[in-house]
């Protein structure tokens, strides 16, 4: 199992969530095999000039797996950019599991965990180069968000969710089965901190019980 983090707070819904997921994954089957990665606290670097240059390399020759990609580098500095993209990919690749913690920052995702999105998706990096079938079909993403509002059907700022959608998008293209995604969200988190919110405690209360509910039995699964 891969365990993402991208929570900029040390009070954080998502990391208690994914920590729910990981306790209970652990229980269920075995302790090892547990990657975690904090990307707040460990960032990934922004993608770079020399990124760009070497995936459009890579492009032009089609379909490249990643254990040959280096020696299509033409300097130094697309040589480090492989040096940290390469580890990322290569984890995600031999998840079986992956578990992301995604707080919604305005309306979207954290810049700690977009700049994940943006590094791993390497051309060609999750493509079988024989058939081109995504590498990633048979694996397994459960994506924990939490709002601080309500976004689901029928609510006020429904349209404002760009969150999930982008989410939806994004795995899909990479190849994970439709099946194979799951989206939890826990909404109305700032209840308990913005007066203003206050009156919705109890549905903020709901809303962390059934995510609690629906990751306990995802993670055993």
């Amino acid at each position: 199992m891969l365990h993402l983090d991208s929570s900029h707070s040390g009070d954080s819904v998502t990391r208690r969530l994914t920590a729910l997921f990981a306790d209970t994954w652990r229980k269920a089957h075995g302790p090892s095999g547990h990657r975690h990665r904090d990307l707040a606290a460990d960032p990934v670097p922004p993608v770079a000039p020399a990124y760009c240059a070497l995936g459009r390399r890579v492009e032009r020759h089609g379909p490249v797996p990643p254990a040959k990609v280096e020696a299509l580098a033409e300097d130094a500095d697309e040589r480090r950019e492989w040096a940290l993209t390469r580890p990322l990919i290569m984890e995600l690749l031999a998840a079986r599991t992956v578990v992301i913690g995604a707080p919604m920052y305005n309306f979207s995702v954290s810049t700690a965990l977009k700049a994940w999105i943006d590094r791993v998706t390497f051309p060609g990096a999750f493509s079988d180069p024989g058939s081109g079938a995504s590498l990633l079909d048979g694996t397994r993403v459960v994506v924990i968000t939490a709002r601080g509002g309500a976004y689901g059907p029928g609510t006020p700022r429904e349209g404002f969710d760009f969150q999930a959608p982008y989410l939806r998008a994004y795995f899909g293209g990479l190849g994970v089965a439709e099946e194979n995604l799951e989206l939890v969200h826990a909404e109305m988190t700032l209840a308990w901190l913005v007066p203003e919110l206050a009156r919705f405690q109890d549905m903020a209360a709901a809303s962390l019980a059934a995510a609690e509910a629906r990751i306990t039995a995802l993670a055993t699964a």
